[in-house]
């Protein structure tokens, strides 16, 4: 790699870094070109270089925080053949990201639905969509019972969910624990019902 390359690529690993940290610190509504380019080190007009909109900054903002919080990868889980014991391991890995990651997160989902239509999320999308779709995997139940399952999983995986039953001292373990039941719960009482 060339020195202008290098030089080039650090210049927009910066920008990214001083966007993420901006982001879970004030969050994304707060952050502004200015603030991102002060944080970097550069001008406005190089941010705008590197990142001409806002769905290519947050793009590589978003690359660059799955990268140093240790966003959970499901490749482990699917390792885990009974279904439950995946999810208790599933949720444990996440809750843990959460309880690191709870500014940051509670910053990000409090202003989402600002950024809508902006875009620059998909790597995050698809990991969550991953952990989704290997956590739903191997439950025995019915087709018909299969979206009340799939929303509680959905549910129990949610940051505002893990926030909701940790925010009056409730450990990470008994919020996981709580959800594990809830789901297992919802899959043996359509098991239940079907057998009836």
């Amino acid at each position: 790699m060339s020195r202008r390359q290098a030089a080039v690529d650090e210049t927009r690993a910066r920008i990214a870094a001083a966007t993420f940290e901006l982001h879970a610190t004030v969050g994304p509504a707060q952050t502004t070109i200015s603030a991102v380019a002060e944080r970097a080190g550069v001008q406005r007009h190089t941010v705008y270089h590197h990142f001409p909109d806002l769905a290519s900054l947050f793009r590589a903002c978003t690359a660059h925080g799955i990268r140093i919080t240790g966003f959970p990868d499901p490749a482990a889980w699917r390792s885990v053949g009974d279904p439950v014991e995946r999810l208790r391991i599933g949720l444990s890995d996440l809750y843990g990201y959460y309880r690191g990651n709870a500014r940051l997160m509670g910053n990000v989902v409090r202003d989402a639905p600002l950024f809508a239509d902006v875009g620059g999320v998909e790597e995050f999308d698809d990991r969550v969509g991953q952990m989704f779709a290997t956590l739903t995997d191997g439950w025995n139940v019915d087709e018909a019972d299969k979206p009340r399952l799939l929303t509680a999983i959905g549910h129990a995986m949610a940051f505002e969910t893990w926030r909701s039953l940790t925010q009056h001292d409730l450990t990470d373990e008994g919020a996981r624990d709580m959800m594990v039941t809830f789901v297992t719960g919802i899959a043996g009482n359509a098991r239940a019902a079907s057998a009836a």
